[in-house]
């Protein structure tokens, strides 16, 4: 009797072990698959917009129309397909500036403009604003330490990208963005200062309201 209780005991803790290792085993998979898809879509954008600069002939005058085109297609495939907005917005922001830099284009102006196309186009399908500003300034900042471009020029356009869309929805938008902005992306606050200065007045007044007044000894 003793021997099927230690039995059972025995079985009882496999089966938790192998159900561990069954989750462990999908999301590791799962997470690898994601991975997978980003690079994909990466290199699938990065190809589309250097191809397409480089047919044009005019990488100055058509850099914006392309940029704005891409992200547009993006969101529309996100829209479609349902699901894979968070994922496909850091991924064609930083292939979008990829793109850009294969082609001698101007990157800080490009990661100004496809974070702006993003946050607008987000807004216009009524998702998350703030999260995806923090993607696409993400993958615009990866673009830029890949390349070797300036990753403070590129970190500040991005964020002025960002903060000018936000400015176009409202208020609310903009508090949104430059909160998940700060919490997310190092040397965003010092960024966000310049762009906007108003932000760091209105932080220390807060922080000084929460604090209440001091006695006077």
């Amino acid at each position: 009797m003793a021997q099927e209780a230690v039995k059972d005991k025995t079985e009882e803790g496999a089966g938790l072990s192998a159900a561990g290792t069954a989750v462990k085993e999908g999301i590791v998979g799962s997470l690898r698959g994601l991975n997978e898809i980003e690079a994909e879509i990466v290199s699938l954008v990065r190809s589309t917009v250097s191809n397409t600069l480089r047919a044009t002939g005019s990488v100055a005058t058509e850099g914006l129309t392309v940029t704005k085109d891409v992200v547009k297609g993006a969101l529309q495939a996100t829209e479609e397909v349902g699901t894979g907005l968070t994922l496909s917005v850091k991924s064609v922001a930083k292939g979008v500036i990829m793109g850009i830099s294969d082609v001698g284009g101007d990157v800080v102006s490009g990661a100004e403009q496809v974070v702006k196309g993003v946050v607008t186009g987000v807004s216009e399908i009524g998702a998350d604003v703030a999260v995806a500003a923090s993607r696409a300034v993400h993958g615009a900042v990866e673009a830029a330490q890949e390349t070797g471009s300036d990753v403070g020029s590129v970190t500040k356009a991005a964020v002025t990208g960002a903060v000018d869309a936000a400015g176009t929805i409202g208020n609310t938008a903009v508090r949104a963005v430059r909160d998940v902005l700060v919490g997310v992306v190092t040397g965003v606050k010092d960024v966000l200062s310049t762009v906007l200065p108003h932000a760091s007045a209105e932080t220390s007044t807060r922080q000084g309201e929460e604090a209440g007044p001091q006695r006077s000894s």
